[in-house]
């Protein structure tokens, strides 16, 4: 018996790109959108007669801006989903929304479509750092948006904002920060800007045009913002991301232990799950199963997908990969094997981020058939040692000062 699997759309179009983005994502390709979803759709239904119709919990429809297709083309690939897989009754299914190309209609049709979950790119509630980033839409045009969602009746909304633009004013991030709790969202995502190879914004930094993003002054922003979410209600559960409780408290759930022949599945099953979960009810079910190095499947131009011995990703021009699609060709340009201590080093790195979950190592031994310590035991104590991390009996996990420099705790399980 193997996990539900994880589906990601890719929606790689968007009204307008913005400077600092280097997703794989498209402006002015209007004329592409009904060839590109019959496309998406055609790979979907191949992929799920090819697999067996398999079971799955979660669908993430990103981008790009997902809202910027007329929603029954969207409807139409939510359809297929499942048509394709067996996809589950309360499954998460997530779209991500531009508050700068929503409105109540929009936001029926994607309710009326299953769609359960918005992610919306609010990025900054200060009219002046929208400009800066290049976003289509006003703070009040935000929160509109926002409200324009409730009322239509979803009940689990994330909003994203990014912190660390060069020369941020403390107080403009503090005011963000309120009003973002003043709506209460069941989930906050909060990244730190950073300057991507590629991106109009690396041209700009490397020419001089603009500064830097300083680091001391993110880390000092993103204390901050841990503070007033705390105040505010808000547990954080990832590196960056924050969600309500509904009950107010943390519940364990006993989730994906597996049986078979009447015995607990072990090493040989790489996914059994046999621990208890930190499950409070707004975590973002479907980054759980990144973060938990599970199985999922991208669909798309440029999409990833990961089972477990093997990952691999799609073509990323939009032409192309429409091309393939129509000519019966396999979308994918390129893919890797996972070798045993690859895969370990990952299952560290990416569980590292659940800031309070960590990596339980009864579900380490379950996939790799040894314990934390007897794969990874100086490099453990080594950070240990450093403050880096907190060693449990039951689980490693970061320490608040490691949050800061996960980067290079990460580094220590990764192969030379």
């Amino acid at each position: 018996m193997s996990i539900p699997l994880a589906l990601y759309l890719h929606i790689p179009f968007c009204a307008v790109r913005c400077g600092y983005c280097d997703f794989n994502t498209y402006a002015g390709l209007e004329g592409l959108f009904e060839p590109y979803t019959a496309a998406l759709a055609a790979e979907i239904r191949r992929a799920g007669v090819e697999r067996g119709r398999p079971a799955v919990r979660t669908i993430f429809i990103g981008g790009g801006t997902p809202t910027v297709l007329p929603p029954e083309l969207l409807a139409g690939v939510l359809d297929v989903c499942r048509e394709a897989f067996d996809v589950a009754a309360d499954a998460e299914i997530t779209s991500e929304a531009n508050p700068g190309t929503v409105d109540q209609v929009h936001f029926v049709a994607l309710a009326a479509m299953g769609v359960n979950r918005l992610s919306m790119g609010v990025q900054s509630f200060d009219d002046a750092e929208l400009r800066w980033l290049g976003r289509i839409h006003s703070a009040a045009e935000a929160e509109a948006a926002f409200q324009a969602a409730r009322a239509t009746g979803f009940a689990n909304i994330n909003l994203d904002f990014i912190f660390g633009l060069p020369g941020q004013d403390p107080t403009t991030w503090v005011r963000t920060l309120a009003r973002a709790i003043n709506l209460a969202p069941e989930h906050l995502s909060l990244y730190s800007l950073t300057v991507e190879p590629g991106t109009p914004l690396f041209d700009q930094v490397h020419r001089g045009a603009i500064a830097e993003p300083d680091d001391d002054q993110s880390a000092d922003l993103y204390l901050a913002a841990g503070e007033a979410l705390a105040a505010g209600g808000y547990q954080q559960y990832e590196i960056s991301n924050w969600a309500r409780m509904a009950d107010g408290k943390w519940q364990t759930a006993n989730r994906y232990s597996q049986i078979a022949g009447g015995k607990e599945q072990g090493a040989n099953d790489q996914f059994a799950v046999c621990s208890l979960r930190f499950t409070p009810s707004f975590q973002c079910r479907h980054n759980l199963v990144y973060w938990r190095h599970e199985p999922y499947l991208g669909f798309g131009a440029g999409a990833h997908s990961f089972a477990g011995e093997r990952r691999w990703w799609n073509v990323r021009p939009v032409p192309e990969y429409i091309r393939r699609i129509a000519a019966g060709q396999t979308p994918e340009h390129e893919g890797e094997a996972i070798d045993r201590r690859l895969a370990m080093g990952e299952m560290l790195m990416l569980g590292l981020r659940l800031v309070q979950e960590g990596v339980e190592d009864v579900r380490f031994r379950a996939r790799f058939g040894v314990g934390l310590d007897a794969a990874f035991g100086a490099e453990i104590a080594g950070l240990v040692r450093r403050g880096l991390l907190e060693r449990r009996p039951e689980r490693v996990r970061l320490t608040p000062e490691g949050r800061l420099l996960g980067n290079q705790v990460f580094a220590e399980f990764l192969p030379a």
